[in-house]
């Protein structure tokens, strides 16, 4: 593969990730008022269907990716990008709870098919030593058409319209089949033969790798925390003003749009992604200290400047513990079953997402500042435990080598 090729193929995919974040971000940003003012659902009513919904998206991300696998993964991210766009659309036209939390179920399963088939296409066109780069640059386009996103999100909330609520979603579907008309320019990714094992969910019986989602769901707990356990943080245990929970979000953003490539590139094997993921976690720790102290300091401005500094400690350690989760992610899975083995690892954030919410309000502002300190003791420990599990899927990597292939008899030996 030459320079050329790769080069086009990161633009294509880049193009298609911008595409795709600048309609979540619209979509995010004014979801919940369009399902409670148009849609006609109660808050209650909308808290329970986008609950069953993810939960029913953490379940289809294996099957997902193992169709990537048997399909291909160009096909697939296709797919997956026209049926979100169909999900988005049905959004447009329903008006009843049984059928909002059917459609809720689609939408969520679309997108950890699309996650999981998207994913193995990166790995199946991408050299494994640009992998890990490649995808830190998609993480970057992803945040910078986010904040695009969201900002024209905060135009439809200041309309408050329902016409303009419907133009968001008409405009995340439309998103959607913009990526999937992109993708189309990209190759297929080329098949990787089976191993000496049956690959029929096998993620589900490899251990080492499910330890490492599994703490990679533990670091992933930085994702709610700063989109809803430090809002409320802020308002209520400190002196700072309440926007500064959309600012510190912002300047999250910012900065992984300017410095998650440059990050990404000290991480070049599992060995140094294992040292980077400690490193993280001491990091987070820091950052927890930081914004506990946000707490205990009188003033709007003091208080302000001191949530500041802990969102640079903080996004700085989000940016190293994401460029060390994507190098194990991508390098430990089964070359032939990597489809499978995304939808699997994708998740890690999924279940931060739905459990970290619960926990971390009531470490934060149940428990205050030992809260805080707990919860860098996660980050700290998840990130150092990374090595182990990291060391275990190395043997085993290594002990499938090691298999010989089954001999095929051809029915023309005779015994000796």
């Amino acid at each position: 593969m030459t320079d050329v090729d790769t080069g086009r193929r990161v633009r294509v995919l880049s193009l298609a990730q911008l595409a795709n974040s600048v309609g979540d971000g619209a979509f995010y940003a004014c979801s919940a008022l369009f399902f409670i003012r148009v849609v006609g659902l109660s808050p209650a009513q909308v808290g329970i269907a986008l609950t069953v919904g993810w939960s029913t998206g953490i379940l289809a991300g294996v099957p997902a990716g193992q169709l990537a696998d048997r399909y291909g993964a160009r096909r697939m991210t296709g797919v997956f990008a026209v049926a979100t766009a169909a999900a988005l659309g049905g959004f447009l036209v329903i008006r009843s709870f049984p059928l909002f939390v059917l459609l809720a179920c689609g939408y969520a399963v679309c997108q950890a098919g699309l996650t999981a088939s998207r994913q193995a296409l990166l790995v199946g066109l991408i050299e494994p030593a640009r992998r890990t780069a490649v995808r830190a640059r998609l993480q970057s386009v992803s945040n910078a058409g986010l904040a695009a996103g969201a900002g024209l999100g905060a135009l439809v909330l200041w309309a408050d319209s329902s016409p303009a609520y419907l133009s968001a979603f008409a405009l995340d579907a439309a998103s959607f089949l913009a990526a999937a008309l992109l993708v189309r320019r990209l190759p297929e990714a080329a098949p990787v033969p089976a191993g000496p094992e049956p690959g029929r969910l096998a993620v589900l019986r490899d251990r080492p790798y499910a330890l490492i989602t599994l703490l990679n769901a533990v670091m992933c707990l930085n994702m709610p925390l700063l989109s809803l356990a430090l809002p409320l943080w802020i308002a209520e245990r400190t002196d700072a003003p309440a926007p500064m929970g959309a600012i510190v979000l912002t300047v999250n953003m910012l900065c992984v749009v300017l410095w998650q490539v440059r990050v990404a590139r000290r991480v070049t094997d599992p060995g140094t992604a294992a040292r980077a993921s400690g490193h993280a976690g001491w990091v987070l720790l820091v950052a927890c200290g930081a914004y506990a102290v946000s707490g205990m300091v009188g003033g709007a401005w003091v208080a302000s400047a001191v949530l500041l500094g802990a969102a640079l400690v903080q996004v700085f350690g989000e940016m190293v513990q994401a460029a060390s989760g994507w190098e194990v992610g991508f390098t430990l899975a089964r070359p032939d079953r990597q489809g499978q083995y995304q939808g699997f690892f994708a998740m890690a954030p999924q279940l931060a997402r739905m459990l970290g919410p619960a926990l971390l309000t009531s470490l934060l502002l149940g428990w205050g500042t030992p809260g805080w300190l707990v919860l860098g003791g996660l980050f700290v420990v998840a990130g150092l435990a990374m090595r182990l599990a990291v060391r275990l899927a190395e043997r085993r990597a290594a002990a499938e080598l090691r298999i010989p292939a089954p001999v095929r008899r051809t029915g023309t030996e005779t015994a000796a």
